[in-house]
């Protein structure tokens, strides 16, 4: 199933120091232009979605709104994460590869946004 790879992938991208958590880190990633992509829990708050939709769509990084604050936590060895910022390219497109294609295909095509 892709959410276990996607999450497999963050699991791997943070025991390679290459991911940054939380709304304040994960933000700092994206204005200083390190992150490649941004991950937001699906059940993050409509403010905090917003605000990441519109601070990736104006840095040009591409976000994602998958899973669970608490799966996106699991899979990094923390508590609940609402957000978290990929800093490799690498991890990024394998992520973005298992993003929109089964993910994709369950919401009717909006699994993702990308910028």
């Amino acid at each position: 199933m892709s959410q276990d790879k996607v999450l497999s992938l963050v699991s791997l991208a943070t025991k390679a120091g290459k991911t940054a958590s939380g709304e304040f880190s994960t933000e700092k990633q994206v204005k200083s232009g390190r992150a490649a992509a941004v991950i937001v829990a699906e059940d993050a708050s409509e403010n905090t979605k917003k605000r990441f939709r519109n601070m990736c769509e104006f840095y040009k990084v591409p976000v994602y709104f998958y899973s669970d604050k608490a799966s996106l936590g699991r899979a990094m060895g923390k508590e609940l994460r609402a957000s978290l910022a990929v800093l490799d390219e690498g991890f990024a497109g394998g992520m973005k590869k298992h993003l929109g294609t089964e993910e994709q295909m369950r919401r009717g095509g909006s699994g993702y946004v990308e910028n």
